[in-house]
């Protein structure tokens, strides 16, 4: 008898409740579903269920059996899909979701390359810093610039962006030097709104952590308004490098305190589930890996993991 059949019949009726509900699910006779229960007991050696003529219940071995063999029968289904999602043509419509300023700087370049390869996709792409549902609002993936949490999506790691304390030179000759983070409270700041510490920020030195309550001159949701102001010699800013590495290499902005670190934050590709996954999802995922895997510290290749919620909003 083939196990994967046993298991597959065992599991549909613990699933279903009975014997009668999993044939009909599996379009088998009752008979060859008690049949296939009561070999696969006899040659495990043990009971699984517990059989009366109102219920079915899970003895203690069947309770094992039951998470381990669910867990191998979606393993087969996934490598299954995995394999059938390569081998089929990308095709149909992709929707996206991801932050306005790395969706413009980083990700708009790349769109013409990827329909170019997949031409049979349709693109719909959504840039926006709210935090978005993928499952309510019908996203098959959405691009996250965060710190993790446990969730239920399932993430992929692309790079990683580091939070750079900065400002102009122009700035700091006419209002000094900060060598400490507790004199930005006697600095002008332009604030992200969506930092989740909102105006207190947090910075790791050799000596511990340090948290310093800023007095922002400006808030704002866009991360390109904080770097615009900064250019324009308005004060300090809390930005990643993604959005600022080019002024630093440049020197319109220079980096304060680097002895002071703040976060260092993953891109993540994430996506709702790793099952049925479709080739159109699967092609980008690939697309974007390779795009970023060869890009030093804003590209951090990763595997895919359980997924997390965004604690630190993206931009």
């Amino acid at each position: 008898m083939d196990r994967f059949l046993e298991m597959q019949t065992f599991n549909a009726v613990v699933e279903a409740g009975s014997f009668v509900k999993a044939a009909d699910a599996l379009q088998l006779s009752k008979a060859a579903v008690s049949r296939h229960v009561v070999e696969m007991e006899t040659r495990l050696g043990v009971r699984l269920l517990h059989r009366t003529t109102r219920r079915l219940s899970l003895t203690e071995e069947g309770h094992v059996f039951y998470a381990r063999s669910k867990e191998l029968l979606e393993g087969l289904a996934n490598a299954e899909s995995e394999v059938t999602s390569r081998s089929e043509a990308a095709s149909g419509l992709l929707r996206i979701n991801a932050p306005f300023t790395f969706g413009i700087l980083h990700l708009a370049p790349l769109w013409g390359v990827f329909m170019a390869e997949n031409p049979k996709v349709t693109l719909d792409i959504t840039l926006s810093d709210r935090l978005v549902d993928l499952v309510e609002d019908g996203y098959d993936l959405a691009i996250r610039i965060a710190k993790l949490e446990d969730s239920t999506l399932v993430s992929k790691l692309l790079a990683t962006t580091r939070m750079v304390l900065c400002a102009s030179p122009k700035y700091l000759k006419t209002h000094g030097t900060p060598k400490h983070p507790s004199e930005l409270a006697a600095h002008s700041v332009i604030a992200y709104s969506y930092w989740s510490t909102k105006d207190e920020w947090e910075f790791t030195s050799p000596k511990g952590k340090v948290r310093v309550k800023t007095q922002p001159t400006i808030h704002t949701n866009s991360g390109d308004t904080c770097r615009a102001a900064a250019l324009a010699h308005q004060g300090v800013i809390l930005q990643p490098t993604f959005l600022v590495g080019p002024d630093l290499a440049a020197g319109t902005l220079v980096e304060l305190m680097p002895e002071f670190q703040s976060l260092e934050l993953g891109i993540y590709a994430v996506y709702p589930t790793r099952k049925h996954l479709s080739a159109k999802v699967r092609m980008l995922l690939d697309f974007l890996t390779a795009h970023f895997a060869p890009k030093g510290h804003l590209a951090v290749k990763g595997k895919p993991t359980k997924s997390r919620a965004a604690k630190t909003p993206s931009w």
